[in-house]
């Protein structure tokens, strides 16, 4: 299982929660973080049995995230006192997140601590992407492509989209949180996964949701530093020194931070030079 932290986590499995049989192969597979989605991920007549299937793999010594309902939801009550406080519950992806008061509603709920990784899908969401990120206990923003889509209208094109990306991203740093997770790709092309992969880590998103297992080789390739980029980092901090006492100007700084970045993830991702 891994245990690479949330800020970084590249890959996030939406997982259907009524497909307990899956759970053990996911969390065993590359997939940096496996959320158990018992929001769109489950079919209405099914919810209840897969909040009690996931409350006793749990139980019984496993961890995950879930996805839950989104507050104006009725089910969101229900995903709470089911699921809130659940040994093993790592963290908790908030659907149709569209004000800071959906968090703190939803935080108050859970266990102290417990990360919030929210989940924007709309245009009132977007507009106040910044505030929701402010809030407690988020550690992060994600796309919601497909409903965000129904709500505004917006083509699928990468152009299209580019808004709407940039401002995750901005929101983001303005609230001093880990780069947003990009929505997931539906294709079952591959090279149409790594082009949109390639897509967001240019727009300066650090993950990606998934709907498969067998997409995150790929992804996660394409969201690590590569094998040039950990060489080069190593070369810049063994030329200015790691605290940097060998720096002779200023553009020597953000040159020794962008590295001590990539050293840092590589070590993370455990990508080799």
């Amino acid at each position: 299982m891994s245990t690479i932290p949330p800020t970084i986590a590249r890959s996030w499995l939406l997982l259907p929660a009524d497909k307990s049989e899956r759970f053990d192969a996911a969390v065993a597979s590359e997939m940096d973080v496996v959320v158990l989605d018992v929001e769109d991920g489950c079919r209405q007549s099914e919810k209840e049995r897969a909040r009690r299937e996931v409350r006793q793999w749990l139980e019984a010594g496993n961890h995950a995230w879930i996805r839950i309902n989104d507050v104006r939801s009725p089910e969101w009550e229900k995903d709470l006192m089911a699921l809130g406080h659940c040994p093993g519950l790592d963290g908790v992806m908030l659907a149709k997140t569209e004000n800071p008061e959906h968090v703190s509603l939803t935080a108050a709920r859970l266990a102290e601590d417990t990360p919030i990784v929210a989940l924007v899908e709309s245009a009132d969401g977007l507009a106040a992407a910044t505030e929701i990120a402010k809030t407690d206990q988020v550690v992060r923003l994600a796309f919601g492509i497909g409903d965000y889509r129904r709500d505004t209208g917006i083509g699928s094109s990468q152009i299209a989209m580019a808004y709407t990306r940039s401002q995750f991203v901005v929101s983001s740093r303005v609230a001093r949180v880990a780069p947003p997770i990009d929505g997931p790709t539906i294709s079952n092309d591959t090279q149409v996964l790594m082009d949109a992969a390639e897509h967001a880590v240019e727009m300066g998103m650090t993950g990606k949701l998934c709907l498969r297992v067998d997409q995150a080789p790929y992804i996660n390739e394409v969201l690590s530093p590569s094998a040039a980029d950990v060489s080069w980092a190593e070369s810049v901090i063994d030329e200015l020194g790691p605290g940097g006492e060998r720096c002779r100007d200023g553009a020597d700084l953000p040159r020794l931070a962008r590295a001590q970045k990539i050293a840092h993830l590589a070590q993370a991702y455990a990508v080799a030079r």
